[in-house]
């Protein structure tokens, strides 16, 4: 299935082909029901690659979490 393989959006593709998005998101599911792909495995490097970043993303989750405690405390003390 093309739309399946393209990466367009399910509501883009809906719109572009005049359809109810609900409608063509139940065709793809049905798709990949019938149809199920099974994902290659990730190399070593590219499982290294993702443990990187799934700590960077941590990481950068928790300063930003940090950051909006420090604003709404500094903004609580400028009032």
């Amino acid at each position: 299935m093309k739309l399946v393989e393209s990466g367009v959006s399910v509501a883009e593709a809906a719109r572009q082909l005049g359809l109810i998005e609900q409608t063509l998101r139940n065709w793809v599911e049905t798709h990949r029901k019938k149809n199920p792909t099974t994902a290659t495995p990730l190399s070593v490097d590219e499982r290294a690659r993702l443990r990187e970043l799934e700590r960077e993303n941590h990481e950068l989750r928790m300063k930003n979490e940090f950051l909006g405690k420090a604003a709404a405390f500094f903004a609580r003390d400028y009032r």
